[in-house]
């Protein structure tokens, strides 16, 4: 009796041991936009690409942004071993005003929350700036 319990204790830790050894794991070409300066109304639209490094399936379960103005768009399958995917996000460029967003990337990873950020500005080229008329003198204006 005592050798079976033995036997069966050690299959279980190895059992144990072996999925402990099955992990996700998400890396980011990069974890930051930078839409640099764009006109109100352009495409707002940019893409997170990111690879499962690691050899269990990637489940993304969740993204969301720090602000209605951006909107993420999860994969919905899984990512599989040594695959890559994608993150889309969206940002509403008829707000003229500095770009400053986090996008949340929860998944079950090895790393289960990520913080992926854009930036920018959106300016509108219809409207005189003080900052774009620097650069003249004050009989050119």
């Amino acid at each position: 009796m005592r050798n079976i319990l033995t036997l069966l204790l050690i299959s279980f830790a190895s059992l144990h041991v072996y999925t402990q050894d099955k992990i996700a794991k998400i890396e980011f070409e990069s974890q930051t936009i930078d839409y640099g300066t764009i006109n109100k109304g352009s495409d707002g639209v940019r893409v997170f690409k990111f690879k499962n490094t690691g050899n269990a399936p990637l489940i993304i379960s969740d993204v969301k942004s720090s602000c209605g103005c951006t909107v993420p768009k999860k994969p919905t399958a899984p990512i599989m071993p040594g695959k890559s995917g994608e993150i889309e996000v969206k940002y509403d460029t008829n707000r003229v005003n500095p770009i400053r967003k986090t996008i949340t990337v929860t998944s079950n990873a090895e790393n289960q929350i990520v913080a992926l950020k854009i930036k920018g500005t959106v300016i509108d080229p219809s409207k005189s700036t003080v900052i774009g008329d620097k650069d003249k003198s004050v009989l050119e204006k």
